[in-house]
């Protein structure tokens, strides 16, 4: 098999997502007044050297995670915002993975703290509820709930 045969290495979890972090940070703590960051805050937030966060950058851009400006000669030099997925991504925003994960945590922490034997077999029986309804319909109820949909009563 040749190098052109092979899939590239998988950058999102080396390069792409502590940039995004990085980016998301300085973007969302505002300590500028919300002013642009400069590529030059990004390095060191980011803890990777200049070549791959210019590198990140560019992708990050490109794919829509986040808005920049550039020079003349189309070279990113601040970033002025990122897009709603990119605070998902980043961990500002709940993903409905996320947060049935937590509520499957929650669940198994009441029941293991409980005072009571009542309380804490009621609250064994609604973690089996929870863990019986699986990790995909659970996610879509935790979409609903995110997006603020509750259903009516028929």
């Amino acid at each position: 098999m040749t190098n052109a045969d092979r899939p590239l290495p998988d950058v999102w979890f080396t390069r792409d997502l502590p940039v995004l972090r990085a980016i998301t940070r300085l973007v969302d703590e505002g300590d500028h007044g919300g002013s642009p960051y400069l590529l030059g805050q990004v390095v060191p937030a980011s803890g990777l050297p200049k070549a791959d966060v210019v590198n990140a950058a560019r992708a990050l851009v490109s794919a829509g995670y986040a808005d920049a400006l550039t020079n003349h000669a189309g070279d990113i030099v601040r970033f002025t915002g990122v897009s709603p997925e990119a605070r998902r991504l980043a961990g500002l925003w709940p993903t409905p993975q996320g947060e049935w994960d937590r509520l499957l945590e929650q669940l198994a922490t009441r029941a293991e703290r409980a005072p009571t034997e009542v309380e804490r077999q009621r609250w064994r029986a609604f973690a089996d509820a929870a863990a019986a309804v699986g990790e995909h319909d659970g996610a879509l109820l935790m979409s609903a709930l995110i997006g603020g949909y509750v259903p009516r009563k028929g």
